[in-house]
């Protein structure tokens, strides 16, 4: 099954770290995603720009409501993600325990979330993406 981790993290404290923390960081990624490449459960990682760059979208009584912005204001920004092709939520929790969080004084965490699969097709196409669902 697939996972996402999502991995969160201080904006306002990954801006202090120092060059040597943040290659650290970098370093720890490189490990985390050659790992998971040479065992075959990765499918793919990036790093997010800080929540300054975000667009909100929103809908209400049928009009779109563009805000610049994060959704919310929280503690913690979503700053990257993985998704990896686990055999469990147990393996799973394992790798999101390698994947770094934090620098500069920066605390985080890793959300781990199984992806929906939706039924396929006679071709593999997913069914409710083809109307037939």
């Amino acid at each position: 099954m697939r996972y996402m981790m999502l991995i969160y993290t201080q904006e306002t404290e990954v801006e202090k770290a120092s060059p040597e923390e943040m290659a650290k960081v970098f370093a720890g990624h490189v490990t985390v995603q050659q790992e998971t490449q040479r065992r075959g459960i990765f499918r793919a990682a990036d790093p997010l720009k800080y929540t300054s760059t975000a667009t909100t979208v929103r809908l209400k009584d049928g009009k779109t409501l563009v805000t610049d912005g994060p959704f919310a204001e929280t503690k913690e920004q979503l700053a990257g993600y993985y998704i990896l092709d686990c055999a469990d939520l147990d393996e799973a929790l394992e790798w999101a325990a390698k994947i770094p969080t934090g620098c500069g004084g920066a605390t985080g965490c890793v959300e781990v979330r199984p992806i929906h699969e939706f039924p396929k097709g006679p071709q593999g196409e997913p069914i409710l993406a083809t109307g037939r669902g």
